[in-house]
Order: structure tokens, then sequence, then C-alpha cells
């Protein structure tokens, strides 16, 4: 079978337009009927063209503001406004929104006016066209001072996901027991939590394959929950795990009161379990990904708040799920060894086929660099042990995460994250046994070696830092190169355990909720190269110095630095393959508040 790059997921007739082909229309209209004539251009569409240009960047903007009427352009006050009138008023309302929303902290109006909005329409109109913006790896303090540390233990089994809201207040969870948790960030007192239903208080169906009971009409959820997503305005909250239906809570609070989540709706429809959830950017679009090899789409908007099509393609579970602003998801399939792009308006998809080899001379040695005496002499019978020339191929993509709308990353069992890009089939970058090797005695064998696992990744939404975890007992922080052709790691934090989940956001404007946190002293660990990482960070840099791909500048929503959220369990998310006790490994929520140098506290 040919090995396609593009694959369609279904295809469509296209109508035609005008009710005929186009010897048809022509012979229409030579039949003595006048064609129409041509609309005369208005006068204030001259003028904006002549002031803005194309107006191409402000048409691509959603400039809606949240508090107005979607029905407005209905009503007779603007019934009679041109395209450019009804452009300019919607310009008009998304700067006034901009203003309330940025200058409630202290700052000068005329700061804000000038040098905040500007910055934050130009980042719009970046995030909109999809690319990478947010620069600030070189910039993170990850040393001098520490990071601030806060660890959360909202759930008795191990934690299976996390989800942090945009304005770094709250973080959500879930965990094996089948629990919901929100927590606060700034206290760390955990303000509400949704338990796993009781038999009695659901109502069941028998399920088919399996023969499991089925929560149909119960409001939760009566097995493990294994994923949860935030919406862009914390309004809702996506669930779903082992009873394969994806919960929706509406996020609600109240004066006085905790912070509660109030069950909206119950969706069934897949077939097995639901392993992945994702909100689309700024929209009520949610995408889940389930071990029935399906990708279901859901509109959440309050006037529809139902289910809209699947997707299919995965030979095998999908695994991991991620997505941004475009109207696109990236999706990793498990054994089937493929990440997919899902193209949603064109229901097409890009194949992108892993499972390559990877050779390990140990050069690690675990990071640290291969040693002048350890390389293999053939002239001098010198034969480097077996193990250091081992090779393993890679049998599962585990996991992906979007960097922007066309740059990803994916880690699978072979311990290898690599850098993809849309226009190529095969990825730019591999790194190699990035958690390092797991020794193991063998009674026959001696002591064997295996990579560990790429257990999570997690990107700075269209930044150039990411994180990845296994259970090594560290999650790592990496930096990748402005031409997107490599990346180098920048340090470490020590947490034992699995790494189930993790998640990367900026720190807002002002956010200072982490004084009260413990500072992590001696947990960070330097950055160690190896060789052949070593040598390739100096060609990028090279290729800076020399007007390649000059440096971009600092961005406004990363100048303050990031929030690291980690999900730990002593198990792995999926399954029980594998049980971490003892050296701190405790089922928790660590998060790790890393800023930069010029603004660490």
């Amino acid at each position: 079978m040919p090995d396609a790059f593009f694959a369609s997921t279904k295809k469509r007739k296209r109508p035609s337009q005008g009710g005929g082909s186009g010897p048809q229309r022509k012979t229409a209209r030579t039949k003595g009927k006048p064609a129409p004539a041509r609309p005369k251009k208005n006068v204030r569409d001259e003028e904006l063209e002549s002031e803005g240009g194309s107006g191409e960047d402000i048409d691509d903007l959603d400039l809606r503001a949240s508090e107005v009427d979607e029905n407005e352009s209905d009503r007779e006050e603007y019934k009679h406004e041109t395209p450019a009138e009804k452009r300019l008023r919607l310009a008009k309302i998304y700067l006034e929104s901009l203003k309330e929303g940025m200058a409630t902290g202290e700052f000068d109006a005329a700061d804000v006016d000038r040098e905040i909005i500007s910055a934050r329409l130009k980042e719009d109109v970046l995030e909109h066209a999809g690319k990478l913006h947010i620069y600030i790896g070189n910039s993170l303090a990850l040393d001098n001072p520490a990071p601030s540390r806060l660890r959360l233990k909202p759930h008795r089994l191990a934690v299976t996901s996390v989800a942090l809201s945009n304005d770094t207040q709250y973080i959500y969870s879930s965990g094996k027991e089948g629990g919901i948790a929100v927590c606060d960030l700034t206290t760390g007192k955990r303000l509400g939590y949704v338990p796993k239903l009781r038999p009695s208080e659901a109502s069941t169906t028998k399920g088919k394959g399996k023969g499991k009971a089925l929560n149909v009409d119960g409001e939760g959820h009566v097995d493990e929950v294994l994923s949860v997503a935030l919406s862009g305005d914390g309004k809702y909250l996506a669930s779903g795990g082992k009873d394969r239906k994806v919960g929706v809570w509406e996020v609600t609070e109240k004066e006085g009161e905790e912070k509660k989540l109030r069950w909206v709706k119950g969706f069934m429809g897949h077939k097995d379990t639901i392993l992945g959830l994702s909100f689309r950017k700024g929209t009520n679009s949610l995408y889940s990904a389930s071990s029935d090899r399906t990708l279901k789409v859901f509109d959440l908007s309050p006037t529809v708040m139902g289910y809209v099509e699947t997707l299919f393609g995965h030979q095998e579970a999908i695994t991991g799920l991620d997505s941004l602003r475009g109207d696109s998801a990236i999706s990793s399939g498990g054994r089937d060894r493929t990440v997919r792009l899902w193209k949603i308006a064109d229901e097409t998809q890009l194949v992108f086929r892993g499972g390559g080899t990877t050779k390990s001379k140990l050069r690690e040695i675990l990071e640290g660099g291969i040693e002048d005496d350890q390389e293999q002499d053939l002239s001098g019978g010198n034969v480097k042990r077996k193990q250091d020339m081992q090779t393993w191929v890679e049998g599962s993509l585990e996991c992906v995460a979007m960097v922007d709308e066309q740059t990803f990353l994916s880690g699978g069992d072979s311990g290898s994250i690599c850098l993809w890009t849309t226009g190529k089939k095969k990825p730019n970058f591999t790194f190699t046994t990035a958690h390092g090797l797991e020794e193991t005695e063998s009674a026959t064998e001696g002591t064997l070696r295996r990579p560990r696992w790429i257990t999570s990744l997690a990107c700075l939404r269209y930044g150039d830092v990411f994180a990845s975890g296994s259970w090594d007992g560290q999650v790592r922080l990496w930096k990748i190169d402005p031409s997107l052709r490599s990346f180098t790691r920048i340090g470490s934090f020590e947490v034992p355990g699995i790494i189930n989940s993790l998640q990367l956001i900026s720190i807002p404007r002002g956010w200072d909720t982490d004084k009260a946190w413990t500072k992590t002293e001696g947990q960070i660990a330097p950055p160690q190269k190896s060789q052949a990482n070593g040598n390739a960070e100096k060609k990028n840099k090279a290729a800076v110095t020399n007007g390649a791909t000059p440096t971009p500048s600092t961005a406004t929503r990363g100048e303050e630095g990031v929030l690291l959220a980690v999900g730990v369990g002593q198990e792995p998310r999926i399954g029980r393959w594998l049980k971490v006790k003892g050296d701190g490994a405790v089922n928790s929520v660590v998060l790790f508040s890393i800023r930069t140098k010029g603004r660490a506290s």
C-alpha cells in the first residue's frame, strides 16, 4: 500500500455554483439579458484601504468582545451599516475590551494605551497567523534565585491530568480514584471536589464489548477519570475516562462559598476509554480522543452544546491529543506509530510516521558526553560493551505537544523526543534517550538497559520552551532554537514518581502569589550537553549570528515567566504495569513558578 502523506477522511461532492455549468451560464447571459451592474465601491471602504492597506490582518482577527450581543448585527441601528463601518465598530469594541482587561493592575493609563495594547495587538496578529513568537528560553532564571515550588495532594491515588486556568488562579486535576478537584494556587487549599458516583447514584446499562456497566444518566463519572481540559475563558471543564463518557462541567463560584463544578451534560458515543481532551484556543470547540481509534468534535456553545462529527484514521488507541487556535488538532496513535494532524474544516489529515530506530552509544552517559577512552577501538581489539551500541526500535508514540500551527513535538517508548514540521515527513531533530536509561538485573544476561519512556510533553503555547516527563525523578525543561531545527536542555526539576501530566502557561503581569510558596533550593540540576547536541547548538548559534534566523524579541505574555504544573503518580496514567515507591514518590500535583531573570523575586 502506498504511504500517502495526505489521507482524506471523507470525500464529498462540491455543488456547482449558479445552478449549471459554465457554458450554460454564458448562453443565458447572451439571450438578451444584460449582466447585473457592478455595485459602486463605498467611499468609506476606499478611505480604509488607503489608510490601512488591504485589511487582511484585521479581517482575520476575532474582534468581537464577550460583552457584545451575538445578535447585535440584526438590530435596527446596525441594519444599514456597510462592512467597513462594521469592522471599524468592532475594532473600537476590541480596543476598549483590551483596556479594561489589561488596566486592572497599577499601571499608568498612557503606558497601557501606548505600550501594552500595541504589544498585545502585534502578538494577537502573530498568534492568529499561527507562528511561534514568545522567546523566553534564554531569560528564564533557573538557578539564582531558585523558582518557587508548591505541592498539592488533592487525590488519594495517582494524578492523571492537570489543567491550569489562564488567570493562574486555579488548577483542576483528576485522579485514578475517579474524582475531580479544584485548588487555589495562592494558598494551595482544595476549594472543591467531585467524587466518583456510587452505583446507587447512577443510572446504568450493560455495555457492549467488555460487558462493563456504563453511566448513562448520572451527573458524573463512575470510573477512573483520565483526562481533563479547561476552556480558554475558564467557564467549562471537560472530563473523560474509563466510563467512555465526555463530561461537561460549568465552573461556578458564589461569594463566600467554595468553587463548584455544576454538571451540564454528558456525551456518550466513544466505544472505549477516553484518553485525551483538548479545547480549541479561544473557542468552545472540544476535541476528544479514545482507545476506540476515533477523534470526536463537540461544540459547547450555549446555543448548541452538542456533538459535531467523528474523525477516523488511526489504527490503534489514540494516546495523546493537543490543539491551538487553528481549526486543527494533533494526535498520537500509540502502537500504530503515527502522528496525525487533523484539518477539521477540510476533513483531511496529514500522516507522520514514526517508529524509526534510535542508536545510543551512551552518548548521554546519561547526557554527560562520551569519554575518549570509551570509544570503540577495533584496531586494538578493545570492543565496547554490546549494550553501549544497542539500537532501540520505537514501538509506540505516547504523547504530542503543539509548538505552533506548523510545528509539534512527539515522544514515545524509545525515550526519544522528536521535533516535526508539517512540511516534512521526517522529524527535523531527534533527541535520543532524553530521560536516560534504566538498569535492571537479569539472572541470565546480567545488567540490562532500556530507555525510559516519554510519558508526558507540554509546550508553552507559541513559545520556545517545553517540558518533558518520565519516571527518572526529573521533569526536564528544553529550549527550541529559533530556526526550529533543534532544541537543547536548559534545566531540570526533581519530582520523584511517574510524570502523568504536564502543562506550561505564561505568568500574567503583576502575578505575585508565589511569595508564599517554598523556594526549591538545590532542586535545579544544571543542563548537561552531549557532544552531538553541543555541536548542533554551535551550528544554530552560528546561523543566528550570520543573520539566517535573527533572535526575536521577548513577547508581552511571556516576559514575567512561566508556570509549570506537574501531575505525579506512583503508577502510570494508563494501566498498572509499573510501580514507583519510595524516594519521595507521592501522588500529588507539583507547581513551579519560573520567573525571567529581570523579574525573578
